[in-house]
């Protein structure tokens, strides 16, 4: 993917943002789900290479497989999306952005034979942050659904090992507190597993994961230390304050710095 063409035109309750430093054109609802920087973060996250096939569950708009395919050249792409309003979203995204996407509404429990039968060298997914039993619902059904959804963590990685093929990647961002919950629901499935905290600020606590794991992996759990994403130890000015590094993901489409 190299440019954005195609369907400029406006459309009622949608939004025509840019992200990625401009390299990748978004249709959004105004209200609703909306993406932020984490589906940015993990595109940048994942190791894929040119030539190499992608599964994202639960792609939304598809925020996050177009940036990866502007960082990545000519991957094979599967998006799937539960809600049809956000996938045909995505699948106008993806012809506006050139993006040779194949974008499928599903259930990520009842996925279509097309699904079923491939293999993947990478998953990607953003699973909704928060616990349904834990908190109150949106009124907004989008919103509730990529926030709190209904489909339990161990359901997102069982398909995810399902799919992966051997020595395939599943690269995911989560909230910090259900790590826990991550990693039961890996345990026996994938291997290799690392963990990236994401921290707001030096000295705070972490927010966000990043978490790898491997189909057939053998190394040790890692923990790396924690990716910091601001400069200074608070927001002084009105203008954002992003780590020179952490800015070159976010405008650049450069990989997240990770250390090897």
């Amino acid at each position: 993917m190299t440019s954005t063409s195609g369907d400029s035109r406006p459309a009622q309750g949608l939004s025509d943002d840019r992200i990625l430093g401009g390299r990748v054109a978004l249709w959004q609802p105004e209200r609703g789900y909306r993406a932020g920087i984490d589906p940015v973060l993990l595109a940048a996250a994942t190791p894929a290479r040119a030539s190499q096939s992608v599964l994202e569950l639960g792609a939304g708009a598809g925020a996050a497989f177009l940036c990866l395919a502007a960082r990545v050249p000519d991957l094979s792409i599967t998006a799937v999306e539960v809600q049809d309003d956000y996938a045909k979203l995505a699948r106008r995204n993806a012809a506006r952005n050139r993006c040779a996407a194949h974008v499928v509404t599903a259930d990520l429990r009842a996925l279509p034979a097309s699904v079923r039968q491939a293999r993947f060298d990478h998953v990607i997914a953003n699973p909704p942050y928060f616990d349904r039993d834990l908190g109150s619902p949106s009124p907004d059904h989008g919103r509730n659904m990529a926030f709190a959804g209904d489909t339990p963590m161990r359901d997102w990685i069982e398909t995810a090992s399902r799919r992966l093929a051997p020595k395939g990647w599943l690269t995911l961002i989560q909230k910090a507190a259900r790590l826990p919950e991550l990693l039961s629901a890996l345990d026996g499935r994938l291997g290799s597993i690392r963990v990236l905290p994401l921290a707001g600020r030096a000295g705070r606590p972490a927010d966000r994961v990043i978490l790898w794991a491997r189909k057939e992996g053998k190394s040790p759990f890692r923990l790396d230390a924690p990716l910091v994403l601001h400069d200074g130890p608070a927001h002084l000015v009105d203008r954002e304050d992003y780590r020179p590094d952490i800015r070159a993901v976010l405008r650049d489409a450069q990989p997240l710095p990770v250390a090897d």
